[in-house]
C-alpha cells in the first residue's frame, strides 16, 4: 500500500511540474520534427536546419528545444504522430515532405507548421497561393512538376535513341499528378514512350525493375516523393544492375553513386526554413508569410556511374554541369 501511494504521489508531483512548466510565460519554445521514413536518411538536412538556427542565434536546450521521434516513421503512422504532437501543444511543427505536411494539416489548424521541402504546395493543395498562403502553413516548396520536364529534356541528350523510358513514382503521394502530366506533355514532344513503374513500399522495387528490364526500358527517371527519396540507395544500385541511365529530381541520388539529377539544393531549403520558424516564434503568423520556391538549380553528373553501365556523356551536356564527378 505505501508503495503505491508512493508511486501515485510522484505522478501527482511530475504532472503539477509539466503543468507549471507548460503555463510558465518565458518557457523555451519546442520545435517538433514530423519526418516521414528514419531520421538517418536526412541527417545531413537536419543539420542544415539546425545550423540555420544557430545563425538566427539559437541554442538548442537553451532557447530553442527540438523534438525528434525515435527510430523510423512510417508514411502510414504520421497521422497519428501528428495527433500526439498537437496534443503536447508544441510552439512549432516542421514537417518534411508532402506527406508529413498534409498529416500536420488535419492534426490543427492552429500550430504553424513549417515545410522545409514540400513538390508543388499550391497544386497539391497545401497552401491557397505563394504570396499568400493562408491556414497554418508556410515554407519552401519544390517546383518538381516544372523540373519534371527539363529532367526528360536532358535524359533525351544523353541517350539520343531513347524511345521507351521507365517512369519510377509512388502513385499514393499527391506530389506525384502534378508530375507524371508534365512528364506526359514532354515525352510526347520528343517521342518517347513512358512505362509507369509504381512502388507503394520498400517491397516493390525489385519487382518493378524486373518489369523495366523485360519491357526494355531505354532509360529511368525518377518522380520526387519522400518514399523515393528514402530508398534511394536501394534505387541507385537497381538502376546500375539494370543498367538503365537514369536522372534523379535529388542530388542525393548522385551521391549515392546515380548518374545525373537536376534539382533545388534541399540543404539550402532546410537551412532556409530556419528563418521561417524564427520569424513565426517572434510573432509572424505563417498565413502571411509567402511561401518561397528555389531559384537556383544544379545539373550534376556522376561520370563514374557513366563508365559503370557503359555510357559515355556527350560533352555538349557535360559542360553544361555545374558539378562533373569524375
Amino acid at each position: 500500500m505505501n508503495r503505491n501511494l508512493l508511486w501515485l504521489l510522484t505522478i501527482f508531483l511530475l504532472a503539477s511540474v509539466h503543468l507549471a512548466w507548460a503555463q510558465q510565460p518565458g518557457k523555451v519554445p519546442r520545435i517538433v520534427i514530423l519526418p516521414p521514413g528514419p531520421i538517418s536518411e536526412r541527417v545531413h538536412l537536419w543539420e542544415a536546419f539546425r545550423q540555420g538556427l544557430r545563425k538566427l542565434g539559437y541554442v538548442e536546450g537553451q532557447n530553442i528545444i527540438l523534438v525528434f521521434p525515435s527510430g523510423e516513421v512510417k508514411p502510414e503512422r504520421l497521422p497519428h504522430l501528428a495527433a500526439e504532437l498537437v496534443s503536447l501543444k508544441v510552439d512549432v511543427i516542421v514537417a518534411a515532405a508532402i506527406v508529413a505536411v498534409q498529416a500536420a494539416k488535419e492534426a490543427t489548424k492552429t500550430i504553424p507548421i513549417v515545410m522545409p521541402v514540400a513538390s508543388d504546395a499550391v497544386e497539391t493543395g497545401l497552401v491557397a497561393s505563394l504570396a499568400r498562403p493562408g491556414g497554418n502553413i508556410t515554407g519552401l516548396t519544390l517546383i518538381s512538376s516544372q523540373l519534371s520536364g527539363k529532367r526528360l529534356e536532358l535524359l533525351k541528350e544523353v541517350v539520343p535513341r531513347l524511345s521507351r523510358l521507365a517512369v519510377l513514382s509512388n502513385p499514393t503521394s499527391a506530389a506525384v499528378p502534378p508530375q507524371m502530366r508534365e512528364t506526359e506533355v514532354t515525352a510526347r514532344a520528343l517521342g518517347v514512350q513512358l512505362q509507369p513503374l509504381e512502388v507503394r513500399g520498400p517491397d516493390d522495387f525489385e519487382r518493378v525493375f524486373q518489369a523495366a528490364t523485360k519491357e526494355r526500358a531505354g532509360a529511368l527517371i525518377t518522380l520526387d516523393d519522400a518514399l523515393l527519396f528514402t530508398q534511394r540507395t536501394r534505387i541507385v544500385k537497381l538502376a546500375a544492375k539494370s543498367r538503365l541511365p537514369a536522372i534523379y529530381g535529388f542530388r542525393e541520388f548522385v551521391d549515392a553513386g546515380g548518374l545525373m539529377s537536376y534539382a533545388a539544393n534541399t540543404s539550402d531549403m532546410y537551412r532556409r526554413a530556419a528563418a521561417f520558424v524564427d520569424k513565426i516564434l517572434k510573432g509572424a503568423k505563417p498565413a502571411d508569410l509567402p511561401v518561397e520556391q528555389p531559384t537556383k538549380f544544379e545539373f550534376v553528373i556522376n561520370l563514374k556511374a557513366a563508365k559503370q553501365i557503359g555510357l559515355t556523356i556527350p560533352p555538349n551536356v557535360l559542360t553544361r554541369g555545374d558539378k562533373v564527378i569524375k
